[in-house]
């Protein structure tokens, strides 16, 4: 079912700080980056927001459950299936993204995070499946928003809204 010679594609992020380009790495979690195109593909992401920021770590976002009117609770949802995990040996740097996942580490949806800052502690435990090619700015931009505890305690919940608009598959 693959192709001969898959074309090199890109996502861009476009959300409510400006746009983020994300190059992908099929060769080491080609189920990831499959996922996360076909996902985009159906418009899954739009209106979607980062619900989770921590400064010097990652801003994490792609929750269905961040769009307007949704009625689980942020960072719960999924798209109604998992995707097994295929950790690799890319390291967990500025500009990474990664699929975010719960304690399981098949568990894996839709869910995602870009490190702001240096996370090797979560290499070959977490799905790198790509990395920033343009908008560190934004990151930047989104990584530094004031946050306020959420019901964890943790102090990660932006204090203002920051929406994913849309997602968009590319040609690289």
């Amino acid at each position: 079912m693959s192709t001969p010679t898959a074309a090199k594609e890109n996502a861009i992020i476009k959300t409510s700080y400006g746009s983020m380009t994300i190059g992908f790495w099929p060769e080491v979690a080609p189920k990831h980056v499959e996922n996360f195109k076909k996902l985009a593909r159906e418009g899954f992401y739009n209106g979607t927001a980062f619900h989770r920021i921590m400064k010097g770590f990652m801003i994490q976002g792609g929750c269905p459950n961040t769009k307007a009117g949704a009625r689980g609770i942020p960072g719960t949802g999924d798209p109604g299936y998992k995707v097994k995990a295929e950790f690799n040996d890319k390291s967990h740097v500025r500009g990474v993204i990664s699929a975010a996942r719960s304690s399981h580490p098949d568990s894996a949806g839709c869910q995602f995070f870009i490190c702001h800052g240096d996370a090797k502690f979560l290499d070959r435990q977490y799905t790198a499946f790509g990395q920033l090619v343009a908008g560190d700015d934004v990151l930047e931009k989104i990584a530094t928003v004031p946050t306020k505890s959420g019901g964890g305690g943790e102090k990660s919940t932006p204090i203002e809204r920051i929406e994913v608009e849309s997602v968009t598959i590319v040609a690289a």
